[in-house]
């Protein structure tokens, strides 16, 4: 069966010769895997292979099968919004890594959850746009992520308490929490001010807390890059 839909890509895998395996979060499908033949031919005339980028947004028309471990396939794809500045800044593409690397721990059901699609594309957006803040961008993106994932963060204080139950060695100070409390009360993926030290100190804190939540979440393998390249 067709059925039109938007996506943001998370990652994809070689598969034979010149196919991809796709992995997309759809806006009307949940996450799923798309078959996408002849995009690393050297024959191809197009350059395909660039829609299936990390955190790309597409538009799709696609050809959904009602097994769940069915491979789909595509039957129309565009770019939804081209890229300015992501593809071209380390900053930026760290960011990208390390947010497609929680999402594919994180998002495993194949159900719809539109708020939580709308919420990823304006974060793509923010990302491939701002001007300031990229130093927290993740902080806030993880804050923000946890409500729509069912585990929401309701105070910094109810946070540090949570993690002196689970016995983490260092939970937030009054730095960290008065940060924390900025990111809870912005709905936007909101800047901060505060220095290197604290921002890897409440990233390792929020981990912790994820790691706390989902069974099998593991250790995040972009994590030492994007530490190495923010300021």
């Amino acid at each position: 069966m067709l059925h039109k839909t938007k996506g943001v890509v998370l990652n994809y895998i070689r598969f034979k010769e010149s196919s991809i395996i796709a992995r997309i979060y759809t806006e009307k499908l949940g996450i799923q895997s798309y078959l996408v033949n002849g995009v690393r031919s050297s024959k191809s005339k197009s350059n395909r292979i660039a829609l299936f980028q990390p955190l790309t947004l597409l538009d799709m028309v696609v050809y959904h099968q009602s097994r769940p471990d069915a491979l789909h396939r595509l039957s129309e794809v565009r770019n939804q919004h081209p890229f300015g500045m992501l593809p071209f800044d380390m900053v930026r593409t760290s960011l990208a890594l390390f947010i497609t690397e929680l999402l594919g721990k994180c998002l495993k059901e194949e159900e719809p959850n539109e708020p939580l699609f709308r919420f990823l594309e304006h974060t793509v957006v923010a990302l491939d746009s701002v001007e300031a803040g990229l130093e927290s961008f993740h902080l806030s993106f993880m804050v923000h992520l946890a409500g729509y994932l069912g585990f929401g963060i309701e105070t910094a204080g109810e946070f540090a308490a949570g993690l002196r139950e689970h016995r983490y060695s260092s939970p937030p100070d009054e730095v960290q929490q008065q940060a924390l409390d900025l990111l809870l009360g912005d709905g936007e993926l909101a800047p901060l001010s505060i220095g290197k030290a604290a921002r890897n100190a409440l990233l390792a804190q929020l981990l912790f807390y994820y790691r706390t939540h989902l069974d099998g979440f593991g250790e995040m393998k972009s994590l030492e890059v994007l530490r190495a390249v923010l300021r």
